[in-house]
């Protein structure tokens, strides 16, 4: 049955979906009882990980696939079109919803909510051969994965992540990000990302804080006191060593626009949502993926003298690990392991908020 408030529990099931930093790059316009207009941006104008607004339609692409699985528990089709007419810094979608004898609710509804971002370690023991395989029939066609999970290849891709969190805590762009979008003392945050889930203990997080004041501060202890080294051992080095498998998810065509991240996003949520459903923990590792692109391209995005040097290093171990133009069909990375879920997470803005025209980050 379909009518507005069939619409508003679907669509305050799809605010779940991921976002880079919790941005949640979307709003609703519902038109009628069966359409619905999913107004999106990019943050290509603020943040330094969405230069070529990639990561925010891979965040759409995961929202747009929401609604599907959600609909389904309706017993509802939702049929999703992209205007071509607006921009893709500002993209719409046209949702309409059909009703579908033959659909089936999705087992992974009950996953939408309780999905979330493990930054800590998770258990070394092996992926099983029936959780890889579910994993990997949730990307459907088009799409496969790549597995990192001997220790040996698990400590190269710690050795990536070592090099790249450099970068990230060492460019003043990054840090305009960060000071943004981390919320001090909480566990939990609608619109940003709790400092109690970064993964760090309490000793780091008020180190942390007490440098990300100011940019000048964090230059000064990152010179003088080795100010990147303890949250590059917590959230980088630990983590990517203490997990079962580091993975890659790859179309089988090269990445060129906003449809193939789109679509990207959409596997990228079926298999998060499966991990979830299988009791595994994932943690999103997309910056060397995103610097690696960033090199590939001759994109500038740091006045950073070294900045593009460094990127170039992260994209040849980018490489290494996955192959000479691996980057060019990429759509997700992280790594991913058994465990106990995050008890501090983010949030999501109630669904008042997210409907209307709006797509400004001011109203976040």
């Amino acid at each position: 049955m379909t009518g507005v408030a069939t619409l508003m529990e679907i669509l305050d099931l799809a605010r779940w979906a991921p976002s880079g930093d919790n941005t949640q790059p979307w709003r609703f316009e519902i038109q009628s009882g069966v359409h619905v207009v999913v107004h999106g941006f990019d943050t290509r104008d603020d943040c330094v990980y969405d230069l070529d607004g990639h990561s925010s339609q891979l965040a759409l692409g995961g929202m747009l696939e929401t609604i599907r699985i959600a609909s389904s528990g309706h017993g509802l089709r939702a049929r999703v079109v992209r205007r071509t007419d607006a921009p893709e810094t500002q993209p719409d979608f046209d949702v309409h919803f059909v009703a579908d004898e033959t659909v089936r609710t999705s087992e992974l509804i009950g996953c939408i909510q309780t999905r979330s971002v493990q930054r800590r370690p998770m258990r070394t023991r092996a992926l099983w051969e029936k959780e890889k395989a579910a994993l990997e029939a949730s990307l459907g066609e088009g799409y496969s994965v790549r597995w990192l999970e001997r220790f040996e290849s698990r400590w190269r891709a710690a050795r990536l992540m070592w090099l790249n969190a450099k970068l990230r805590l060492t460019i003043p762009e990054a840090y305009d990000v960060h000071r943004r979008i981390i919320e001090w003392n909480a566990r939990f945050s609608a619109d940003r990302i709790p400092d109690q889930a970064l993964g760090v203990n309490p000793l780091t997080a008020r180190l942390m804080r007490f440098a990300m004041a100011s940019w000048s501060r964090v230059d000064f202890m990152n010179r003088w006191f080795g100010g990147t080294i303890a949250p590059r051992v917590e959230l980088d080095l630990i983590p990517s060593v203490a997990c079962g498998a580091h993975f890659l998810i790859s179309s089988t065509l090269r990445c060129e626009g906003i449809d193939d991240y789109i679509a990207g996003g959409g596997a990228m949520q079926r298999f998060w949502l499966t991990a979830s459903s299988l009791g595994l923990q994932v943690q999103p590792e997309m910056t060397p993926l995103i610097f690696a692109r960033y090199a590939a391209t001759g994109r500038q995005f740091s006045r950073v003298r070294g900045a593009q040097a460094a990127a170039q290093n992260i994209a040849l171990r980018f490489a290494e690990l996955f192959g000479i133009q691996a980057a060019e069909c990429a759509v997700f990375m992280g790594r991913i392991g058994a465990g106990s879920p995050a008890r501090a997470r983010s949030l999501r803005l109630p669904l008042e908020a997210l409907m209307g025209k709006g797509g400004a980050l001011q109203e976040r």
